[in-house]
């Protein structure tokens, strides 16, 4: 291998270790709530807050921290964004009450939006143009396995050595990942994100918030199921508990290969396979609506919903990045965004259907209604595009943002 394409795979592999970390720091937390609750002599509710705190936290830091970094290199900020994710979670490991945990949950929080962000960019930049949702895709993965491997470990090791030992591991995590991505992501003369004038006019243009929308209601309808994915499994299908690690790890092999499955298409043909796979999605749904009844086909589609869900994701980052070229960054961590409020609106119209007793399988149908919602968006994005192109290039440029 030439050693110009193995510098790229390392640098590829330090963003991928970032966003391994930034997943599992988010959902360890779900497995540890028991522990941390008899610790800090608090409730399992109140301790819940840990999740919803981070997800909001993400949803604000994203466009707040990566507007204060418009001027500073990328590689400089994923640099800065790193140790301060550090710095949240030995805070966190250290937490001697509640408040100084959620504190440092907080600041890990707000390094996750603005990380996911630039990361993208920085993946993208290391390819030439044809490859690059691939490389989002590869760099995405670490953020996928984060779900099936790391959480699962973390949980394990909280459970064994305390919770702080979660939080220790992941700032190791982290410290490797900084490590690497100090020795082996580029830095390159004018790589910096655009003035924040710039990054914000990018607001202006009805197609980022488009594509924005798209990304918000694709995601919640991957989510609508995955939330409650293991009482439907439990309570519907008939498994018992035992078994559910066991499919979760068959719902990461669906997703790690749908992801990269989803790079793939889209270097080929990204609004085609935008499309494609927003279609499949909410067929997959639909589908396990019906086959979750049975624990032979809802495993099968254990592994479909992975596939089908997360075959958008380096879909969805590439086409914010195309649609905010200009000025991509803000874009592209208010995407990260979009991706939490997703989660956290179909979370609660699930919550909200079963506890007004309409059963384990209404959040599923709402993950369609969205899935279908998302594509109806999705395709007047792709006609308002059909209608830019045709226009002059003196409409175009007085319709472009000045800088």
């Amino acid at each position: 291998m030439p050693a110009s394409k193995r510098r790229r795979m390392f640098a590829l592999g330090a963003l991928a270790l970032g966003a391994f970390g930034i997943g599992l720091t988010e959902f360890v937390v779900v497995g540890l709530l028991g522990p941390l609750g008899d610790d800090l002599n608090v409730s399992i509710s109140t301790a819940g807050l840990l999740v919803t705190g981070y997800a909001a936290s993400v949803a604000i830091g994203a466009p707040l921290m990566t507007a204060a970094g418009t001027r500073l290199p990328r590689k400089t900020m994923l640099v800065i964004l790193m140790s301060l994710f550090i710095a949240g979670n030995v805070l966190a490991a250290e937490a001697p009450d509640y408040g100084v945990l959620m504190t440092g949950r907080v600041v890990s929080a707000l390094c996750h939006g603005a990380f996911m962000g630039i990361g993208p960019i920085m993946a993208a930049g290391l390819v030439a143009p044809e490859r690059r949702s691939r490389a989002i895709a590869l760099m995405m993965t670490g953020l996928t396995l984060s779900n099936v491997v790391g959480v699962p470990f973390g949980t394990a090791l909280g459970q064994q050595l305390g919770w702080r030992a979660a939080f220790w591991g992941i700032a190791i995590i982290g410290a490797v990942s900084l490590a690497a991505i100090i020795a082996f992501v580029p830095s390159r003369p004018g790589d910096t994100g655009g003035s924040l004038r710039t990054e914000l006019g990018v607001f202006r243009r009805p197609q980022v918030w488009r594509v924005l929308t798209v990304t918000m209601l694709g995601w919640g309808a991957a989510y609508a199921a995955i939330t409650f994915l293991e009482p439907i499994l439990t309570r519907v299908s008939g498994f018992d508990t035992a078994a559910v690690p066991w499919l979760l790890i068959l719902f990461g092999i669906g997703l790690t290969c749908g992801n990269l499955l989803g790079g793939r298409l889209a270097d080929r043909a990204l609004m085609p396979t935008l499309y494609g796979t927003i279609i499949a999605a909410t067929a997959a749904l639909a589908v396990f609506a019906f086959a979750a009844q049975y624990a032979v086909s809802a495993a099968i589609m254990v592994f479909v919903l992975g596939a089908a869900g997360f075959a958008m994701v380096p879909v969805f980052q590439t086409r914010v990045m195309d649609v905010a070229k200009e000025a991509p960054a803000l874009a592209s961590s208010v995407n990260a965004a979009a991706f939490n409020v997703g989660i956290a609106l179909s979370a609660w119209f699930g919550g909200l259907a079963i506890d007004g007793g309409l059963g384990l399988i209404a959040p599923v149908w709402i993950g369609v209604a969205l899935g279908l919602t998302a594509l109806a968006v999705a395709a007047a994005s792709g006609a308002a595009e059909r209608r830019t192109a045709g226009r002059p290039s003196s409409e175009l440029a007085a319709a472009r943002p000045s800088a």
